[in-house]
Order: C-alpha cells, then structure tokens, then sequence
C-alpha cells in the first residue's frame, strides 16, 4: 500500500510529492489561511510564535517531507 492510499484503497490527494521549495508556499497563503482561522472564530495568531508553527503545519499536510518519504 503506497503512503498516499487509505485502506480502503481510495487514494489520497495529500500529501503532494516534495521535490523542493514550493512557490505556492507564500506569506499571502499564510495570510489567507490566518484570515480563515479567524473568520471561524479561532483567536488571532500571534505574529512571531504562532505564524512558524502554521507555516510547518501547512507544509507538512501540503508536502511529503524527505525524511517521511517510504
């Protein structure tokens, strides 16, 4: 069974190969996906602390890490 499949066989969409940095991977998605936490009424994100943890969340959902690669 491949990393991207469940077990019920139905492939998964995410997460996409990692073959580098990633132009899509900007401060406007970032920004956007903060705007849409907020929106939901999560609490603002702190600036400094809070913006690198979303940063390496949505890395890791969006793109297999190298050394998760199987």
């Amino acid at each position: 069974m491949s990393g991207t499949a469940f077990r019920s066989g139905v492939e998964r969409n995410y997460p996409l190969p990692h073959a580098g940095p990633d132009a899509r991977s900007t401060e406007s998605l970032a920004n956007s996906m903060t705007a849409v936490l907020i929106g939901y009424g999560y609490p603002r994100l702190d600036p400094s602390a809070d913006r690198a943890v979303l940063a390496s969340a949505q890395v890791a959902f969006l793109c297999n890490q190298l050394d998760n690669r199987t």
